[in-house]
């Protein structure tokens, strides 16, 4: 892989604090730059895939009106979380 030297313009609050991470993570600001950058990077190229599935997920549920309440996957997430191996909730209607 070939580095390219960019330069980044900042103001002096998020210098201030990128150097005060940085020397608590004992690491380097561009470390903490690039990190940062890629994980973004990272995020933006899922978006479409999730924007996808979030619509069918909705498209589905306007279609049938099936879903799982918030307490339910807590409590199955609880569970799975104490060490049990169980399938998840099966959606509902009202």
């Amino acid at each position: 892989m070939s580095l390219t030297l960019t330069e980044v313009t900042l103001d002096q609050d998020i210098l201030e604090r990128l150097e005060k991470l940085a020397k608590s993570r004992f690491t380097t600001t561009e470390a903490l730059m690039i990190t940062a950058i890629r994980e973004m990077l990272d995020r933006e190229d899922a978006r479409p895939e999730f924007d996808r599935i979030t619509l069918e997920r909705w498209a589905q549920f306007q279609a049938d009106g099936k879903y799982i309440s918030h307490e339910r996957v807590d409590a199955w997430l609880a569970r799975l979380e104490a060490g049990e191996n169980i399938d998840p909730p099966e959606p509902e209607c009202d």
